[in-house]
């Protein structure tokens, strides 16, 4: 039997976006945050944006509510134990995903698939704190999930074939492509990507630009639809930071090494859009660089 029902671990910006898209695609969901007052507006969060997509006439009218009836939010992990395919959202810490791991070894029913939506951490290395590797994998959705259309499948070292092709399947019913990275530090996208953010970070802290002409420039220059840095700022500082660490010391090459103005705005807490103010005051309408 394929599969049904999907648990979703973290209600963040991914985690909510990955449930929108698998509702509107037919499956039941049961959800979870650590946080109970993310977990308890999670639904509302996703009938808003839901709302949006109804007014560009991209859902069906009357459908929202339909759409909403399928997620079910979940106070604790035993409610996963029905659950043919269970994604891990949760941040991008790999000593949190795999304490997550360790918590669903007696919860979840013999042949369940269990994914994470790592952005950079080995797939290999997280299958470990399961008793299952061969049913583990990776599944990368890209942020803004309901607006992205690619996901990225990493296999484990022990993933099996079948545990593969069902989550190709996934991918393609949720009306996504996927692409195949190998188990390599950040896989493909972030691989690709990262290292241009944190070169974008280098050329403002060493005043080759500002942040208005870097942002500018890759935006006319390299006809990027978001510069650098305010893309930085959308997917989070600290997020950034993590997957070049994950970089920098999985790959031991000095190019990898996280721009210490990045650092210094993390350990500010000035994280991006999530916390207002990142490389742009975002309290102020239009936001204005901060440098």
């Amino acid at each position: 039997m394929g599969i049904q029902r999907i648990g979703l671990i973290g209600m963040g910006q991914m985690g909510k976006g990955i449930a929108e898209v698998c509702a509107l695609s037919g499956y039941d969901l049961i959800v979870h945050d650590s946080n109970s007052e993310t977990l308890s507006t999670s639904k509302a969060q996703i009938s808003t944006d839901l709302k949006k997509l109804e007014k560009k006439n991209k859902i069906e009218l009357g459908k929202i509510d339909r759409v909403l009836d399928r997620i079910t939010l979940a106070q604790t992990f035993s409610e996963f134990s029905s659950c043919d395919l269970i994604i891990e959202a949760a941040t991008e810490n790999e000593q949190i995903k795999k304490q997550i791991f360790l918590e669903l070894k007696q919860i979840l029913k013999k042949n369940a698939i269990l994914a994470t939506n790592t952005s950079s951490i080995s797939v290999t290395r997280l299958a470990s704190s399961t008793d299952k590797p061969e049913n583990f994998m990776g599944l990368h959705f890209m942020n803004p999930v309901p607006l992205m259309n690619l996901v990225e499948l990493v296999r484990g070292i022990a993933t099996s074939d079948e545990t593969y092709q069902k989550l190709e399947e996934f991918v393609l019913r949720l009306g996504k492509s996927s692409s195949v990275s190998e188990d390599f530090p950040a896989f493909i996208v972030n691989r690709v990507l990262m290292p241009m953010i944190n070169e974008a970070i280098y050329s403002l802290y060493e005043g080759v630009g500002n942040v208005e002409n870097i942002d500018r420039s890759m935006r006319l220059g390299a006809n990027h639809p978001m510069g650098p840095l305010e893309l930085a700022d959308f997917i989070g500082l600290d997020t950034c930071l993590s997957i070049m660490n994950v970089l920098h010391e999985g790959l031991g090459d000095t190019k990898y090494r996280p721009c210490p103005l990045l650092v210094k705005y993390v350990e500010a807490g000035w994280l991006g859009r999530k916390t207002s103010k990142g490389f742009y005051d975002y309290s102020r309408s239009p936001a204005l660089p901060t440098r």
